[in-house]
């Protein structure tokens, strides 16, 4: 088997999964750019675990690994964009690059004035 095949099927799906991720807006499609980044690097570590004859599969036990760390992010990724999209009513990317909500901005004068006051109302 010639490695050039594999390889150059390898960049092709890196290289789209690479332009998903950059030019996306969509938060979802944005975890299927990453998918397909890793398919692309699983795909290497088989095709070089069977052009060089390992008689460990070494490539193949970090595919496996590669596969199963690729579903635990999709599962998280997916369950954090689906909340987010609850909360904010949008998962577009470019609108969720603040981690905090769009709150009047508060100083630490008034932080302390409310803590003595849920204080006070506690006593």
């Amino acid at each position: 088997m010639h490695l050039v095949y594999p390889a150059v099927l390898a960049v092709l799906l890196f290289c789209t999964g690479l332009y998903g991720v950059l030019a996306r807006r969509n938060a979802i499609l944005v975890l299927m750019s990453v998918e397909l980044m890793l398919n692309a690097v699983n795909l290497n570590l088989v095709a070089f675990d069977v052009w060089l004859r390992d008689e460990l599969h070494a490539g193949q036990a970090l595919t496996l690994f590669t596969i199963a760390i690729a579903a635990a992010e999709i599962g998280i990724g997916l369950a954090i964009v689906l909340q987010v999209h609850r909360n904010r009513g949008t998962s577009d990317v470019d609108r969720l690059r603040d981690l905090r909500d769009d709150a009047p901005d508060t100083g630490p004068d008034t932080d302390r004035a409310d803590r003595e006051e849920k204080a006070e109302a506690a006593a």
